[in-house]
């Protein structure tokens, strides 16, 4: 079973969509489109009426809706349904579920407190935004990371995990630990700045790996040489 990205233009390069429940890096330098992407994908979800989680550190619940309400698929809206559940790790809530600021966390316990809520809410797509959140949420060391995500993978959720990254070669574990990785690049050309996006892998369909060209639209981020530049 294949899922829409909720991207237009995407879901052909990767053969009609995301494989069902597995984990997906989104990676690229900051302002690539990352959050743009991974709240279009959360806002397919939520009109098709699957449930969403949209966990973050980088905004609240009212920066997200702003920054997201000058587009029109509608993640906006979609956050004041009962379809998406919104945890910010630094509000009063996240505290709650990812330990206080400070304090010893017990990366098991944030493991399994992540993926129970998946599992027992039946979570049908999910969004972390960022790496940098989990590396924060668990104690230091490469051996938690890896514990999380192999957990992850076995979710029921198809998941998406930005991942804050300027150099597509240089891979991290959640890159090999993924089941695919798709790359927004930024870059310059003599007509000034350029983006793109690239699938650098996806297991389980085919894909196209060529670097396409991305736009920012009213309808959020238009993938290929149609798109027109609104933003």
């Amino acid at each position: 079973m294949q899922i829409s990205s909720g991207v237009p233009g995407f879901d052909g390069l990767v053969d009609g969509g995301f494989p069902a429940e597995r984990l997906y890096v989104v990676s690229g330098p900051p302002g690539s489109g990352k959050t743009t992407f991974c709240s279009q994908f959360a806002a397919n979800g939520a009109k098709n009426g699957e449930d969403v989680l949209y966990v973050s550190m980088h905004e609240t619940k009212e920066g997200i809706r702003e920054d997201m309400g000058s587009y029109e698929f509608g993640f906006d809206r979609a956050l004041d349904t009962d379809r998406v559940t919104f945890l910010d790790s630094f509000s009063s809530d996240g505290r709650r579920f990812f330990g206080l600021p400070g304090e010893r966390r017990d990366s098991s316990g944030v493991t399994n407190r992540l993926t129970g809520f998946i599992n027992s809410r039946d979570i049908d797509r999910v969004v972390f935004d960022s790496t940098m959140l989990l590396r924060f949420l668990l104690d230091d060391g490469e051996d938690t990371m890896i514990q999380l995500l192999s957990s992850l993978k076995r979710c029921s959720a198809t998941t998406l995990l930005i991942s804050e990254m300027t150099d597509p070669s240089a891979y991290s574990e959640e890159h090999y630990l993924a089941h695919g990785v798709v790359f927004l690049h930024n870059y310059l050309e003599d007509d000034g700045m350029r983006r793109g996006i690239q699938v650098l892998k996806m297991r389980g369909t085919g894909i196209d790996t060529d670097i396409q060209d991305v736009e920012f639209t009213d309808e959020g981020l238009h993938v290929g040489s149609a798109a027109t530049l609104t933003h």
